[in-house]
């Protein structure tokens, strides 16, 4: 065999050796997740989520009224969850807090199904866009039916509001730094806009650490020294998890003549892993 070949050969078995090694140690599975597979048009799993429904402003204003119909929240048949925001006509039979509903929407959560302490909690999602869209990846500690908000604690692992089409923000909400005084940072992309494209928005918690990342690349980091004086940090307990878009709220402001509807979140998956 000519020397050259003989290499080649060697290399390639040396290759073939290495591959078969790392298959002996594969990625983590998660613990939890959702791909979204399904026909078309079938409606979430009910044995991972549940959904808010109502019209009460949710304790931030919001114009929604939040539903369960197919017409606000289904699979697409392509491996996504989709939930849609509608504007509804001025007769609608939705009720809200100030009046009849302009808008509806889908609120789900993983609420006395799935809660997690510690972990890297992660979604793939392309947001909507527009002026009073409020698209949002967070979580809430499981205790909060007992203790309250923002007692129970509030991850917010991706909320963009959109007259900021480029910023992505990641926040922690407690005692003492709740509201518009919760702790955070923004990402934002160098061109373009978030609704462009899907994104992966995660989060890694450890025992009193979370850091925040966008496609891998994290952007915020939190710990106990980074509270305000005298606050407590009251992430070391099991939170659920939320998928939603609001319409409208004291943040976001309401939707403007720039708007269009219906507007549509993407979502190709959520995965809870344990930490190593």
């Amino acid at each position: 065999m000519a020397a050259n070949v003989k290499t080649a050969v060697v290399a390639f078995f040396a290759l073939f050796a290495l591959a078969a090694c790392a298959n002996l140690s594969p990625s983590p599975s998660p613990v939890w997740s959702d791909e979204f597979d399904g026909p078309a048009g079938a409606s979430f799993d009910r044995a991972k989520w549940v959904a808010d429904t109502g019209g009460n402003g949710f304790g931030n204003q919001e114009r929604e009224f939040y539903t369960t119909r197919a017409e606000n929240v289904a699979l697409d048949g392509n491996g996504h969850l989709v939930i849609t925001a509608r504007a509804e006509p001025l007769s609608s039979i939705y009720q809200c807090w100030y009046g009849r509903c302009l808008y509806t929407s889908t609120r789900l959560k993983t609420s006395g199904l799935f809660a997690q302490t510690y972990g890297r909690i992660e979604a793939r999602i392309k947001i909507p866009r527009g002026q009073g869209l409020w698209p949002a990846f967070w979580m809430l500690g499981g205790n909060i039916g007992s203790v309250g908000w923002p007692q129970s604690g509030e991850i917010d692992i991706m909320e963009n509001i959109g007259r900021e089409p480029a910023v992505a923000h990641g926040t922690l909400h407690g005692p003492g730094y709740s509201g518009a005084g919760g702790i955070g940072r923004a990402d934002t992309l160098s061109s373009g806009a978030y609704a462009d494209d899907f994104h992966v928005f995660a989060v890694e918690w450890r025992p009193n650490e979370i850091r925040w990342y966008v496609d891998g690349r994290q952007y915020h980091r939190m710990t106990p020294a980074d509270l305000p004086s005298g606050t407590k940090w009251v992430y070391d307990h099991p939170f659920f998890l939320l998928l939603n878009v609001a319409v409208g709220g004291g943040w976001p402001g309401d939707p403007d003549a720039s708007s269009t509807f219906p507007q549509q979140m993407f979502v190709d998956y959520v995965r809870v892993y344990r930490n190593p």
